[in-house]
């Protein structure tokens, strides 16, 4: 799912080679692979994520910026231009996007949903792009050393309450797995 997810957003900002992209929630589940995606693209992209997870993004390709308190301030540092956001974390970044001058249109969020009623952007997530096809091409580009899924950790079903207290902790890099 958070594959097929970031392939919908990516597809639904119409990134193009040359484009710059800032992702919110860059080391996560869903952001850790758009970013990816994006730079498979040619987009420059900025990753915004926990301090932490920079020197992952940074591995990447991906500029990284800190969230918080200044935040609008370090993108434009960081690029003279953004023009498209894919959002994986809520409220407050597509806003944070309009500020930055992106048009609705090249903005994706796949949680902020009163955003996408308020100001006509995108909303394109797992249901847009869960086909046999992107699913194979997501696959190829993982055996092919193209595309990392992060793991944060692993669990066993019977410890699904542990998985749950470090997801909600935050700060994770990639996906935690459930191993029944």
């Amino acid at each position: 799912m958070a594959g097929t997810t970031a392939y919908a957003a990516v597809r639904a900002v119409g990134l193009t080679r040359g484009d710059t992209v800032a992702v919110s929630g860059a080391a996560g589940g869903v952001g850790s692979i758009a970013v990816q995606l994006a730079r498979q693209a040619g987009a420059t992209v900025i990753g915004l994520a926990s301090e932490a997870h920079h020197p992952w993004l940074a591995g990447h390709g991906v500029i990284p910026v800190s969230y918080g308190d200044g935040m609008a301030d370090r993108i434009r540092q960081a690029a003279s231009k953004v023009d498209a956001f894919i959002d994986t974390f809520g409220p407050g970044y597509v806003q944070l996007a309009l500020e930055l001058g992106v048009q609705p249109s090249r903005i994706d969020t796949i949680v902020d949903f009163e955003a996408v009623a308020r100001n006509g952007v995108n909303a394109e997530g797992n249901a847009a792009a869960s086909t046999a096809s992107v699913l194979a091409e997501l696959a190829g580009l993982i055996a092919a050393g193209e595309l990392e899924l992060p793991i944060a950790a692993t669990f066993p079903l019977d410890r699904v309450q542990d998985a749950y207290r470090q997801l909600a902790e935050g700060h994770v890099l990639g996906k935690i797995v459930l191993l029944p």
